[in-house]
């Protein structure tokens, strides 16, 4: 492949999880069940600046957020160093909502439980040391067809590796999948 064609796939060097079970896929992915966390270990490197993040997931529990925490050497970064900004769309109302100082990123959102949910996340430089930054698209699979929008940053000036995933109440079943964008 040369250069500029895409997305290539990260594999995890490792990954690590609270609840039933998570294993990486022959293609890069990983599955999971169950989890109430999900780390995914060496998916950032210096050779690519951005990334794109798939994650589809069902949650043991209505109205869930997907939050996250960047990662280095297999530590959280969990200071409050986080902002992000929230646009939820459902039937006719729309809900802005900003969090600063926060200890997490949000990412995603399920309205109903049992029901499948995606997000498609862009994060920009989280291998380089400068702040890092992430945009979403969040569609709830529940039958209003619920939409959020997201921007998070990260303040510090850090190189980072991986990522966790977090439910923030219940457990979490689906599969993520890393790809680093060619330049």
């Amino acid at each position: 492949m040369a250069a500029g064609d895409g997305l290539v796939s990260m594999t995890p060097t490792s990954i690590a999880h609270s609840g039933t079970s998570a294993s990486i896929n022959a293609d890069g992915g990983v599955d999971f069940t169950a989890v109430t966390s999900l780390s995914l270990n060496g998916v950032f490197t210096s050779d690519y600046d951005n990334y794109l993040m798939v994650v589809t997931h069902e949650f043991s529990t209505a109205s869930i957020l997907l939050q996250c925490r960047l990662r280095a050497s297999g530590s959280d970064a969990s200071g409050t160093d986080y902002t992000y900004q929230r646009m939820a769309a459902g039937s006719s109302n729309l809900t802005p909502v900003r969090t600063t100082s926060a200890t997490v990123a949000n990412i995603g959102r399920s309205d109903d439980n049992g029901l499948l949910s995606g997000d498609t996340v862009h994060i920009y430089g989280p291998a380089l040391a400068q702040p890092t930054a992430m945009r979403n698209v969040n569609v709830s699979g529940d039958s209003a067809a619920y939409l959020e929008d997201s921007a998070s940053t990260h303040s510090l000036s850090t190189s980072y590796d991986g990522i966790t995933l977090i439910p923030n109440g219940g457990n979490m079943t689906g599969s993520v999948h890393v790809f680093g964008y060619e330049e």
